[in-house]
Order: structure tokens, then sequence, then C-alpha cells
């Protein structure tokens, strides 16, 4: 079993004892209040909210929604954008006794209605503006509450057991099928408090929320960190003023994918001056590889960009890097209170912080588990000082007519280690006589390729990126490499979309 000790050096043992699992929610949420009741909590739409005015309106808001009927066990619907009655609604929710299925709010209101079914949502909680894609629902039965809604007797919060269910949360999982992992309070607590290691200041900081809080990289490690260390999270309305809002708000914590990064990093270069505010001095990055070179272009500015790994179904976080420099393709140590195997290359977990099933999916769960042991998914290897290395996708493994496999994550970041090259995609691709062979794209880093002198830069991109190739084993060689001018095309929390062939 896996232990804090690791993490231990990492910060002051005062700051260090403070880091506790509370098991639940409404005990971590208590615990909120008794420490920090009248500092600010939130800051949305221009307002600063403190814990106690949080807690008033989940308090009020556990009232409307027992003056609804809703029952302690309850699994409640939850569809509503990033914004300040999300997380009042949440928290309500969470200690009410209710269980929240995260619904994202871009998804149509016939995939409303087919979760409300199919995750047994007797009742959806929704944003006012949001309200149209619930007329399904509502017209075969469910019963709305709106985050609108006001009640004449706030309700006290509920007791809940470590093992009572707490989060729904959407993943594609190993097979790419959508599907909603079922996560105890237990294990959002263990995620929560995961989030805590590896910064020496962790408490009492300034967040930004700029991930949507439907992923789960957004709510545990943005959101609920957060409100567990005390700190601030100001709400970015809209993410194109991320950087404006920066300016204003000045946060000391980035929980960013590493698109947003480059992105930070490019406007900096080209503006001349640094994006991410004067009091920026951490980002947490995840949800996709994270390229040392992001790491070594964030150290120059003074920000320390920590790698990370995580699962919806780890309740996001699995392992931190605190040796950022030292070791900045690993993404670190696993967090306390895991188990881990890997099995023919591939990392099996158990842990506090593991879901407890995919809702409804009984073969799925049969595919997943083995004998307790959650197969990720995930190709892995652990050095000798335990340090965690991710290697690609079991999913997305090659299989060459010749018999042999390849990892396009593995190989890609190979060509990654260019300083030019922002990202890349290893695919299969056939030719007109029906032959298979390895493709490879890139898309280059444009500050970067300004640096080159030579008038063909292309060329010079093709022959670095050939140089490269050329040193791989025979059978990783890529056989037809293309520059790209555009991004590749990126889901809604920025991940890289790979091709579908």
């Amino acid at each position: 079993m896996t232990t804090d000790e690791p993490f231990r050096k990492y910060t002051d043992e005062k700051t260090f004892s403070r880091i506790v699992n509370y098991e639940t929610v409404t005990r971590m949420w208590k615990n909120c209040l008794e420490q920090y009741g009248d500092m600010n909590a939130v800051c949305y739409d221009g307002r600063h909210y403190t814990f106690r005015e949080l807690e008033e309106d989940a308090a009020d808001f556990r009232g409307a929604l027992n003056d609804n009927g809703v029952q302690k066990g309850d699994r409640l619907g939850l569809l509503c954008s990033n914004s300040y009655d999300f997380v009042k609604a949440l928290i309500a929710i969470l200690t009410n006794g209710n269980s929240a299925v995260i619904l994202p709010a871009h998804i149509d209101g016939t995939t409303v209605f087919g979760c409300s079914i199919k995750l047994e949502m007797k009742t959806i909680v929704v944003q006012d503006e949001l309200e149209e894609k619930t007329d399904l629902a509502t017209s075969k039965g469910v019963e709305i509450i709106r985050t609108s809604a006001k009640s004449n007797r706030p309700s006290d919060m509920c007791e809940t057991r470590p093992d009572d269910e707490c989060l729904l949360m959407f993943t594609g999982g190993t097979t790419g099928k959508s599907k909603a992992s079922v996560l105890s309070n237990e294990a959002v607590m263990q995620g929560t408090t995961n989030g805590c290691y590896c910064i020496r200041n962790v408490f009492n900081q300034k967040y930004m929320l700029v991930i949507p809080l439907s992923h789960v990289f957004g709510l545990i490690r943005n959101l609920m960190t957060s409100l567990y260390t005390g700190s601030e999270l100001f709400i970015c309305r809209n993410n194109k003023d991320m950087f404006r809002d920066m300016a204003s708000f000045r946060p000391t914590i980035l929980v960013a994918v590493p698109a947003l990064v480059e992105l930070g990093l490019k406007l900096s270069k080209q503006l001349k001056r640094n994006m991410f505010g004067p009091d920026l001095k951490c980002i947490i990055s995840g949800a996709a590889t994270v390229s040392p070179y992001l790491i070594s272009e964030c150290s120059k500015i003074g920000i320390s960009l920590y790698p990370g790994y995580g699962l919806t179904e780890s309740a996001n976080l699995v392992s931190g890097n605190p040796e950022n420099i030292t070791h900045p393709e690993s993404v670190g140590y696993l967090f306390p209170n895991q188990e881990y195997r890997i099995v023919e290359g591939e990392l099996w977990l158990k842990g506090k912080n593991m879901l407890t099933e995919y809702a409804g999916e009984p073969e799925e769960n049969r595919l997943s588990f083995e004998d307790g042991w959650f197969k990720t998914g995930d190709l892995a290897h652990i050095d000798e000082n335990g340090f965690l290395y991710i290697t690609g996708r079991l999913k997305e493994t090659i299989r060459l007519p010749t018999g042999e496999s390849i990892s396009p994550s593995e190989l890609e970041s190979k060509f990654n280690e260019l300083s030019f090259i922002q990202d890349s995609q290893v695919f299969e691709d056939v030719d007109e006589s029906s032959n298979h062979f390895l493709a490879l794209e890139v898309y280059p880093r444009q500050n970067e390729l300004e640096k080159i002198s030579s008038e063909d830069k292309n060329a010079y991109l093709m022959e670095e990126l050939e140089k490269i190739n050329s040193s791989l084993p025979s059978f990783q060689r890529v056989s037809k490499i293309t520059i790209r001018t555009t991004d590749f095309e990126r889901s809604p929390s920025m991940k890289m979309k790979r091709y579908d062939r």
C-alpha cells in the first residue's frame, strides 16, 4: 500500500500535518467552515463569497431540495455550467446525503433524458439558462429543480458514510464508450486530499478555474482541493477572457491542461510579458501528456509546472511529480492508499480513490475489473526510485502485420523532444495497394520556428524529424511525415482527438 512519505520532504511539517483525510464531503465541509468561515471561497461575476456565505446559500438550497421531496440517498442530476450556481448546488447535494450525476453543460436534451433513465435520476438540478435541455425529460415525468430555487426553511447538513455514493462522472474509460463512474465519498475525499501533495504552500491560495467542472480534473483537483485548503477559487465566465482575468485576480495556483499552458507561454512570448500574472507560482497539469519543453519554459519565468496522472475512475489523481525538473518525463510518485500492479505492461490499481463500478454497465464492469483490481488501460512502468511513467494507451496500440506492437504515445514522445514540435500524432495508414504503414503528423510551435535561421524551415524540420526517425528501431520508424499548418482537433477538455482509422 502506498503512503504519503515520498511527499513529506516537499513541504514543512506544519503544513504536512494539516493534510488529513476527512472521508466524507460533509466532514470536510464542516471543517472548512470551522477553519475558514470568514475567508473568501469563490469569486464569480465580480462578487466574492466567503465560506460562510457559500454555506448559507447551500443550506437554503438543501431546503429547496427537501421542499421538492428529495430524500436522503436519492441520485440527482446536476446540469450546470461553470458558475457559482454549480458550486452552491454541488455542496448542497453532497451535504444533503445525496449523490450528484454531473451532466456536461454541452449535452443535448435527448442525452439528458437518456441519462435520467439509465442512471435512475428522478430529479435534475438545472441552471436556469439550461432549462430547455430538460424539456424532454420533464415531459416524461422527471422532476427539475432550478438552481435559483429558494426555501423558507434552510436545512442542516446530513451525515454520510465513507462508502455512500457521492458522484457519478462520465468517462470514455478503456473502450471509448461513455459511461458513468460511481465514486464514493471516500474516493472523492481521497482524490481531494491527494491534490494537497507536491506543493510547498498549498493552503490559503488563489486558484483559477478554466477547466469544465464536468471533467474530474476540474471538479476534484480544482474545486474540491481549493475548498479543502481554504483557498479562493476564481471561476472564469468565459475562457476567452482567461488571461485578462488572471491579470486582475492574480492567482497563485493554476490547474490546466497542457494545451492551455502552451497557449499562455505562446502569448507571453508574443506580447513580451507574463500572461499568467505576477503571482502565479505553480501550475498543476494533466489530462494529457505534459512535455518537458513546457516544464522548462515555465521554469524560465518562475513558474513550477507539475505533471500528474489521473483518471475519472480514480477520482482524478493517481500520482504527482514534485521532481519536475530532474524527472520531467515522469508523472511522479503514486499518491497514498493505493496498490498497484503492472500486468503485461498495463497499470492495474486498487485503493480508496477508486470507483465502485460503472453505473448500469455489467459487461464493462466484468471487462474492467479482475479480483478487485481496476485495469486502467494505460501502459506504464515504475523505475527503481518509485517514479511512474505512462507510455501510452492499451486500446491505441497499433498491431503491425509483422506482429510488432507500437504505442503511439511512446513513439510521439521521441519526436516531441524537439523544442519546435508542439504536438504530434502517430497512426496507422494504408496506401493504394492496401499496405499498412506508420504515419506521423506534427504541429510545430511557431515561436520556436522563428528561431530557425534556415530559409526553408519545413525542410529543416523534416531533416530533424528524419534524424529521430532513423535512430528508431526499424519496426518503429514512420514511413510518412506530414507537417500541419493547424492544430489537431481537440475535445472540450483540450485533449487531442486521435484519428479513428
